[in-house]
């Protein structure tokens, strides 16, 4: 599985240009606006600007439907399950199941604000280096030990996968098959996800020692040369009056 996320920063777009405190600010501005709407004449004008974005972005479709393929299962049972138990107005009948409007109407509403968050999130962190996002927290004031944290668990995420791919692999070449279940299959799996565990908090021990020694902790402030144009600005206020009208549609509608 591949998980990264910054593959395509050396892309030219508008928004890779941006700058990441203001892309930052703006972008999770609109997020959490997403998410405070709940009116479905606002959910169109949601779909625009989540596309627009996305069209400037230049990110290729593909990016966007491989991120998007495993959370697509928690909409894929919000869908399936929803218009069945939320609601008491059946407009559709299929044997001993009531398809219900109140459900349909909230299927509709969660999916688009789950989609478009996804999006938005996916523009946010595919536009920009990871390193240089976490920079950007930091300067805006988030805790160095949460910034530090932040990275070292997104750069031994894929220590991790690797760790478990090779397992897998050797579990398989040795005839090993979980496709169909029974005990010593669940004792397998118990003991790979202990395995894991164990890798990682020794992995994770030996790099604090490592950081300790070479003097983590002592170091004085970082400066981070990050600097604001007055083109960056005005997008942000762009986007910023942007999130600013969902919220404000959405208390008024």
């Amino acid at each position: 599985m591949n998980i990264a996320v910054d593959q395509y920063v050396h892309l030219a777009s508008p928004l890779h240009r941006w700058e990441p405190r203001c892309k930052l600010i703006g972008l999770m501005a609109l997020i959490f606006a997403f998410s405070f709407v709940g009116n479905l004449s606002i959910l169109p004008a949601m779909v625009a600007v989540t596309a627009a974005l996305f069209i400037v972005s230049k990110l290729p479709v593909s990016f966007m439907l491989t991120r998007l393929r495993y959370p697509g299962f928690f909409i894929l049972a919000v869908i399936l399950i929803l218009p069945f138990i939320s609601g008491h107005t059946v407009v559709l009948s299929m044997g001993p199941l009531d398809v219900r409007q109140e459900g349909l109407i909230s299927v509709l509403s969660i999916a688009t604000r789950f989609l478009s968050i996804l999006t938005i999130g996916l523009v946010l962190f595919g536009t920009t280096p990871f390193l240089t996002t976490i920079k950007s927290m930091r300067a805006l004031g988030l805790p160095s030990i949460l910034a530090d944290m932040a990275f070292l668990f997104f750069r031994y995420l894929f220590e991790i996968s690797d760790d478990l791919r090779r397992m897998q692999t050797a579990m398989r070449l040795r005839g090993l098959s979980l496709r169909r279940f029974s005990i010593h299959g669940l004792r397998t799996l118990a003991w790979l996800g202990g395995s894991i565990l164990v890798r990682s908090y020794e992995r994770a021990d030996m790099v604090y020692k490592a950081m300790i020694l070479r003097g983590y902790g002592h170091a004085g402030r970082s400066q981070y040369d990050l600097r604001a144009s007055s083109r960056d600005l005005i997008a942000l206020g762009v986007v910023l009056m942007l999130a600013g009208g969902f919220i404000a549609g959405d208390i008024l509608a």
